[in-house]
């Protein structure tokens, strides 16, 4: 064989055991599970969770504040005795055959409430967390629970002040510092912290949707803030904190028209915590709440009322009808026929409102009124004075001795009642001998012909000229009539 011959046929050998090992290696690698190498750990993204820094920016997180609040918001539990009205309980054959029949039941509730003052060891709640409780128990986030005190509540506006013992040792409590909720403003973040359905402490957050919300059905004297924050059943009373993690309010409600235990829609609303810090303020120096009051009657100015008045249509306001000797409207110059439209800077668009606004002021409070009158616009000043609670038969005329008379509460106001509570009728009294029964309601009072008595002033203006028949218009069960004081 020639040498150029033998040089080809090597090569041709050469190539075909190479091309045979080329493939056998693609197959075997086509053949192989893929297997990635690893890149370096920094490049490595981690799956389920978030970088903590992204361009050198750490990610905001609400855990730090958190941490700071959610110690100062306890779980409230109420326990009440309610007596049960047996119709055999008397019966002493009854009682041998079913000695264990229970005369009383106990009913339980649960809600929330804030720290707010570690050195007294004052708890803020709502009213009607407590309300009509026997026991109220406190627990910490940490798992302590300790009996709480009361130390006043106010229905009207649904806060409630508690006591709760101040460790000598061990961990200390924790309070939320109080901020001013003026300033809140539509858009502003929120966090919502509180026990709902029982489940143990939750956090949920939103934003403020609305400030000085007052047309919430069934509670009394309103300047709610509104919020998309989830508020369920059980975070009544617990604490709505802005991102400094202060207090801006108090958790009181929630609406879903389908009942409250139906859950959160987004419609919360919350205490102001500068209103809930007047209150407070009031109930720890003396148990109760005095509020200021103009001393009028008013009435809603519609487009009719306001022609015959010389406004222009469209006007609103509440129009006075009735200025009470030595009030607060009397010294300020305030005149039937004068329609206040604004009070502090804000709109009175109703005789509601006005009576809303008058509920949240404290006695003695200073109050600037725009007043409509003659066709001018003026500005007063007035001096609230304290709103009595309770007025004794016997102050206002004889024929009524034994009997005691209170203000309505302002949730039934709201529902469309109107007048004056019979809250105490001694039995044997005159007031007895006349008729009166404690839970009347009086809607008017005077002469032959009865005139409104709207709340206290008005009942006792009403009566102040002694009339020689003295009648009252009664509100008694859902049946109405007069009543002939003898």
């Amino acid at each position: 064989m020639r040498a150029s011959t033998r040089t080809t046929l090597l090569a041709l050998v050469a190539a075909s055991a190479f091309g045979g090992f080329a493939a056998t290696f693609v197959r075997d690698a086509l053949d192989a599970p893929a297997r990635a190498e690893p890149l370096p750990v920094a490049a490595v993204p981690m799956a389920g969770s978030l970088p903590a820094v992204v361009d050198g920016q750490a990610l905001p997180s609400l855990a730090p504040m958190l941490r700071r609040v959610t110690p100062a918001v306890v779980s409230v539990h109420s326990r009440q005795r309610v007596r049960i009205n047996n119709p055999f309980a008397n019966d002493p054959f009854f009682r041998r055959m079913f000695p264990n029949v229970p005369d009383e039941r106990i009913n339980e509730s649960l809600g929330s409430g804030v720290i707010v003052d570690a050195a007294r060891g004052y708890v803020l709640t709502n009213h009607h967390v407590i309300e009509g409780a026997d026991e109220v128990s406190v627990t910490l986030t940490d798992g302590r629970t300790m009996t709480a005190e009361f130390v006043g509540s106010d229905a009207d506006t649904d806060v409630a002040l508690m006591r709760i013992p101040v460790p000598g040792e061990g961990q200390p409590l924790q309070a939320i510092q109080l901020a001013d909720s003026g300033a809140l403003e539509v858009g502003d973040f929120v966090v919502a912290v509180g026990n709902p359905f029982g489940v143990g402490q939750t956090v949920t957050s939103g934003i403020v949707s609305a400030v000085g919300r007052s047309n919430v059905p069934g509670v009394g004297f309103q300047n709610f803030i509104q919020t998309d924050a989830s508020i369920n059943p059980g975070n009544s009373g617990g604490a709505l904190v802005n991102l400094r993690g202060e207090l801006v309010g108090i958790n009181t409600a929630s609406f879903n028209p389908r009942g409250s235990m139906a859950g959160n829609i987004g419609l919360g609303f919350a205490i102001p915590a500068n209103l809930a810090r007047n209150v407070m303020q009031q109930l720890a120096s003396t148990g109760e709440v005095r509020r200021g009051s103009l001393g009028i009657d008013t009435q809603d100015l519609d487009d009719r009322l306001a022609a015959s008045l010389g406004l222009a249509a469209g006007t609103r306001g509440a129009v006075v009808t009735r200025v009470h000797a030595d009030s607060s409207a009397a010294a300020a110059g305030l005149r039937p026929g004068d329609v206040i439209v604004a009070a502090n800077g804000e709109r009175i668009g109703d005789s509601e409102t006005l009576r809303n606004f008058q509920g949240l002021q404290p006695a003695n409070a200073r109050v600037t009124l725009d007043v409509r009158r003659d066709g001018s616009t003026r500005q007063l000043q007035a001096t609230l004075r304290e709103q009595p609670r309770v007025l004794a038969g016997q102050q206002l005329d004889p024929r009524l001795a034994g009997a005691s008379f209170a203000e309505l509460p302002e949730a039934l106001r709201r529902g469309g009642v109107s007048g004056v509570l019979v809250e105490e009728v001694t039995a044997g009294s005159r007031a007895a001998r006349n008729g009166l029964r404690a839970g009347d309601v009086i809607l008017g009072a005077g002469g032959a012909r009865a005139s409104a008595a709207s709340d206290l002033s008005a009942l006792r203006a009403a009566v102040a000229d002694s009339p020689a028949q003295l009648v009252l218009r009664i509100q008694r069960g859902r049946g109405q009539g007069n009543l002939v004081m003898e």
